[in-house]
């Protein structure tokens, strides 16, 4: 995407009334990106891979945490923000070659919509069809499907995640808004609503194992906690931050801990300890089918206090 194309953007979608605006700009590496600013909030959004890389309600400090060393470049995914897996969660469950997580968070979204909304709110809607993909794509899902996800940004940050099946067959995805909250420090961060839920632990084979209390971190943790809809609280000692969701039923913690953290290249220097993923998903044994000409929504709504 060119320069003229945010010129377009801006042409088309973005406003300014007072303390309210919505504007585009080319990024690092002139991946454009929208900023979005309110009495409520502001927020930044990648249009790459429609990726949430800041959300600051007004009077907190920043919600989302992105590494100092992330690195922005066209097709490759970025170290921090919300990241959106779709149409498979992890490896691909047949060709191991198939980027992880689809191809989502890596592909250019088109903007379909921008509005001030009456309660000082801003919305902002992206689309992914993937008749329209290149052929790479297309032969990694042949099936045609449109994803779009909303985003309200507020004192709270609304995500709608809605993928529509126009083709012919039943269609299964795997689906997760990958969210790295930062934290004040990890080893002293606690998260409540899955004690005693069955999870399975990538760190030790997949192992279905229940959750014992509250999730602590004081390792490497990464676990996809089964049947979860219930709310979820993150709390750093200094504040917490609220999860609430409809329509998944996976909830993944992630954090990779010193180890694994120095391999990866990119979490800057002990960024581990500064942030923690939790995933509201549907991956696993939670996977979701849906039939032609349907449609599915994950919900997923964050607040702090």
């Amino acid at each position: 995407m060119t320069i003229s194309n945010v010129a377009q953007l801006n042409d088309t979608f973005s406003f300014k009334q007072g303390n309210h605006s919505l504007c585009f700009k080319a990024g690092e590496n002139d991946i454009p990106v929208v900023e979005i600013q309110n009495d409520q909030a502001s927020a930044t959004i990648s249009l790459q891979g429609a990726q949430v890389l800041s959300w600051v309600p007004a009077g907190e400090d920043e919600v989302i945490w992105l590494s100092r060393d992330a690195s922005f470049a066209p097709g490759k995914s970025v170290r921090g923000g919300i990241p959106i897996c779709w149409p498979w969660f992890g490896a691909h469950a047949a060709d191991a070659a198939y980027p992880a997580h689809g191809f989502a968070r890596t592909s250019l979204w088109q903007v379909i919509d921008t509005q001030p909304l009456a309660s000082g709110e801003t919305q902002i809607t992206f689309r992914l069809d993937t008749r329209q993909m290149n052929d790479s794509i297309q032969s990694m899902w042949p099936l045609a499907t449109v994803v779009e996800f909303c985003l309200t940004i507020g004192k709270t940050l609304i995500m709608t995640l809605t993928t529509l099946n126009h083709s012919e067959e039943v269609i299964t995805i795997g689906q997760a808004l990958h969210t790295y909250f930062a934290v004040d420090d990890v080893r002293h961060t606690s998260v409540y609503g899955l004690e005693d839920r069955d999870y399975l632990d990538k760190t030790d084979g997949f192992k279905r194992k229940i959750q014992d209390g509250p999730v602590v971190i004081g390792e490497e943790v990464d676990r996809v906690y089964l049947q979860t809809a219930d709310d979820i609280v993150i709390d750093d000692k200094k504040r917490k931050v609220s999860i609430t969701k409809q329509g998944s039923q996976s909830t993944i913690v992630w954090n990779p801990w010193q180890v694994v953290a120095e391999k990866m290249g990119d979490l800057g220097q002990d960024g581990y300890l500064k942030m923690l993923c939790v995933e509201s998903a549907n991956a696993a044994e939670d996977t979701v089918t849906i039939s032609p000409g349907e449609e599915y929504s994950l919900v997923v709504t964050y607040g702090v206090g």
